[in-house]
Formats: C-alpha cells, sequence, structure tokens
C-alpha cells in the first residue's frame, strides 16, 4: 500500500488525471507523467473491465455511421494507448517510481487485453468490420513492439486473441494504407511463428515499395498523393516495421530494407524541421486531431535508433517535447473525468473528420515510444538541444536543406 501511494503521488497513477508535469523534472520523468496522463484512463477502466461504462463516446459533428463508430471506440482507444507505450512495458530499467508505475501498468495491460477478447468480459471488443482492422492492427503492433505482453499472456488469452486478428481477415482492406494493417497482423503471427498470410504483407509491401513512392522521402496514400500525416501516422512506421520483424522470412522483403531506411531518414529530417519553434506544426490533412501522433514516424526512428547523423538524438527529444508540451497542455485538451476532447489544441470540435471518435483521438500515446530506450540511453542522458526551427529563426547559421534523389521504383 506504500509504494502504491507513492506511485499515485508520482504519477498520478491512481487517479485518471495526473497533476501536471513539473518542468524542473528530468526529460524521462515529464515524458512519463504525460503518459500517464493520456494512458491511464483507458487502461485502468479497461483493467477493471469497466471501459464501455466510463469512456465517453464523442462522435464528430460529422460522423458517417454513428452506430459503427460508437462501437469500435472502444478498440480505437485501447489499441493506440497499447501500440504507444508496449515499448516502455517491455523495458526494465528506470528509476524505483518508474519500475512500480511499469509494474502497475503491466498488470492493468494484462487485465485489459483478457478483457478484451473474453466474450463473456464487458469490455470484450468489437473485431469484425472496417474499422476494427486498423485498430486491431494498432495492438498487433503493440504485441510486436512488447513481446512480454504476450509471453505473459495465458493460453486462454493468447487463443482468444489469436481468433480476434484472424476475424479481422474477413475485412478488404482499402488500396491504400489500410493495406499495411493487414500485413502487420500477419506480421504479428509472423513474429510469434504462428501460420501467417504471405500475400498480405507482400501485397501492401510492394505496393509501397514499387509503387507508391512519389519522391523525396514521401509515398502516396494509395494512387494520389496527399499532403497530410499518413506517411508518419501509419505507412512509415508500419512498413519499418513489418520489415524488421519478417527479415528472415521467406518472403524476401528484406530486399526493401536499405532503400526504406533512405526514404526512412529523409522523412525524419522532414519531420523535425516541421516542428515550430513553440511546438507547433503545420495544420494540414485530415486526422490532425491525432495530435502528436503525427509525429509516430520521427518517435519510431528514435526508438529503433535509426535517426540520420544529422539529428542527435537529444535534439529529436526536445522537439518531441516541445509538441508533447504543445498539444497536452492546451486548455480544453483534457474533461473534467481526464478522458481526451476532440482537437489539437484544446477543444476543437470541428477538426475531426468523419470517422472520429474519443477513441480515435488517442493515436496521440504514440509520440511516446521513446520511453522504450535505456534511462541510460543518449535520448534521455545529453542535454536538451535546440532543434531545428529554434536555431534558424534565433539567427544561427545552419546548413541547407537538400532532396533525396533515389529511383521512383
Amino acid at each position: 500500500m506504500k509504494y502504491i501511494l507513492a506511485l499515485a503521488f508520482c504519477f498520478g497513477c491512481a487517479r485518471p488525471v495526473a497533476a501536471q508535469p513539473n518542468n524542473t523534472a528530468s526529460p524521462r520523468m515529464v515524458w512519463l507523467k504525460y503518459m500517464d496522463r493520456v494512458a491511464a484512463p483507458v487502461l485502468k477502466a479497461m483493467a477493471a473491465d469497466n471501459l464501455k461504462k466510463t469512456m465517453p463516446v464523442e462522435l464528430s459533428a460529422h460522423i458517417d455511421n454513428a452506430t459503427s463508430r460508437s462501437k469500435v471506440a472502444y478498440l480505437e482507444a485501447f489499441g493506440r494507448v497499447m501500440a504507444g507505450i508496449g515499448p516502455w512495458l517491455n523495458g526494465s530499467d528506470g528509476t524505483t517510481d518508474e519500475q512500480a508505475m511499469r509494474q502497475q501498468y503491466r498488470d492493468w495491460s494484462l487485465r485489459a487485453l483478457r478483457n478484451a477478447v473474453d466474450p463473456k468480459a464487458a469490455d470484450y471488443l468489437q473485431w469484425e468490420g472496417g474499422q476494427p482492422l486498423v485498430d486491431a492492427s494498432f495492438l498487433a503492433l503493440a504485441l510486436i513492439r512488447c513481446p512480454w505482453l504476450w509471453e505473459h499472456s495465458d493460453s486462454t488469452v493468447q487463443r482468444n486473441l489469436i481468433n480476434a486478428f484472424v476475424s479481422t481477415r474477413s475485412t478488404v482492406p482499402g488500396f491504400n494504407n489500410w493495406l499495411l494493417f493487414s500485413g502487420m497482423i500477419e506480421t504479428f503471427f509472423c513474429k510469434y511463428h504462428l501460420p501467417f498470410d504471405a500475400l498480405r504483407i507482400d501485397y501492401g509491401v510492394r505496393q509501397f515499395m514499387q509503387h507508391w513512392y512519389v519522391g523525396d522521402g514521401l509515398f502516396s496514400d494509395g494512387t494520389q498523393y496527399h499532403n497530410d500525416y499518413y506517411n508518419s501516422y501509419v505507412i512509415q512506421p508500419y512498413l519499418a516495421g513489418i520489415l524488421q520483424v519478417t527479415k528472415q522470412s521467406p518472403g524476401n522483403w528484406d530486399r526493401y530494407a536499405d532503400r526504406l531506411d533512405k526514404i526512412n531518414k529523409r522523412y525524419a529530417v522532414l519531420q523535425e524541421r516541421w516542428i515550430n519553434a513553440d511546438g507547433s506544426f503545420p495544420v494540414t490533412g485530415r486526422s490532425i486531431v491525432y495530435r502528436g501522433g503525427a509525429f509516430h514516424h520521427l518517435a519510431d526512428m528514435a526508438l529503433r535508433k535509426a535517426l540520420p547523423e544529422s539529428l542527435p538524438p537529444a535534439q529529436v527529444r526536445s522537439a518531441l517535447e516541445a509538441v508533447i508540451k504543445k498539444t497536452l497542455d492546451a486548455p480544453g485538451t483534457f474533461n473534467k473525468e481526464g478522458w481526451l476532447n476532440h482537437g489539437l489544441a484544446g477543444r476543437q470540435p470541428d477538426l475531426s473528420d468523419v470517422y472520429i471518435t474519443t477513441g480515435s483521438l488517442y493515436l496521440c500515446s504514440l509520440i511516446f515510444l521513446p520511453l522504450g530506450l535505456p534511462a541510460s540511453d543518449d535520448f534521455w542522458t545529453r542535454p536538451s538541444l535546440p532543434w531545428t526551427s529554434v536555431k534558424v529563426w534565433s539567427g544561427q547559421d545552419f546548413p541547407a536543406d537538400h532532396a533525396l534523389d533515389i529511383p521512383l521504383n
């Protein structure tokens, strides 16, 4: 009981709304407190089998299918939170307080996963249909990033989860980034040496790598390029994750690895340059209410220690932290119970597209991926560094930017 009270004081885990992060704390502690503020309401409720009872489901004012969207909002929240915190759950180091916090989250996660796939549980989730394919893939990504969670789930949970993932095969993905949702679920099966459908991986990987690269570190989302953040929300982190897992499989997808690494590095440079000196970033394209999830790719590159040499880890940390603070400190970001509101800088419901629910908003959790790095990593231990916008707009001289020229296919 003593450590639980201390944990609640330090991190807010015992209640939905954590205290505002203390800017005098270490960078890692600051990130943990923001992560806790976002993730705790979802996992604590689902571990108790009452997410559906307690999570408010606010739908976009422009919603396209209120009944269907309402049902899948809970899988959205769960899958997206888990994809963001999975690497940290898989870790083992940190201060005594951090380790206690991780143990609490591991307990919540195990119980939440059990409820998610148990047909008898109140929080049994919707697995069949269009949107469930999307968010089942985020959960699959979470389990790829966090082997601990899979390995510590009992055989009943594992069997139920496999059945849930298999049920998503009845959904035909759209001819765009959705191909990678199907591919990621099959990649989960591949990672854990379960029967998998190689064609569902191959088709998505080849479409992007052979047909949909448009140049200078960017893929189109299907046959046409869109000026949005889907290269970061989904495309590039998913491609990198799929190739990382399947490189030893017979599909020969590893032949794309070197080329993808060049593309990933260029896009990381672009992402870092899009972060303004105050942590804001261009408000362009759909799904902008995913807040810091717009930098899933940059966070993933830091986690995988794949950043280009021009981006020191501490510089990326400083830039991402500015985004975290800009988007999560804005008044109105959370409701009085601690759940996320629709918006980018506070409550801005008109920014939400036709498919957005409260659950959708939790894609912002993906910015916390670097917490999966050890506390001793340079990302955390090096002094803060100004990022590109800070340097240039404060008058510092700085090398010019240059495009990446590689063959389109």
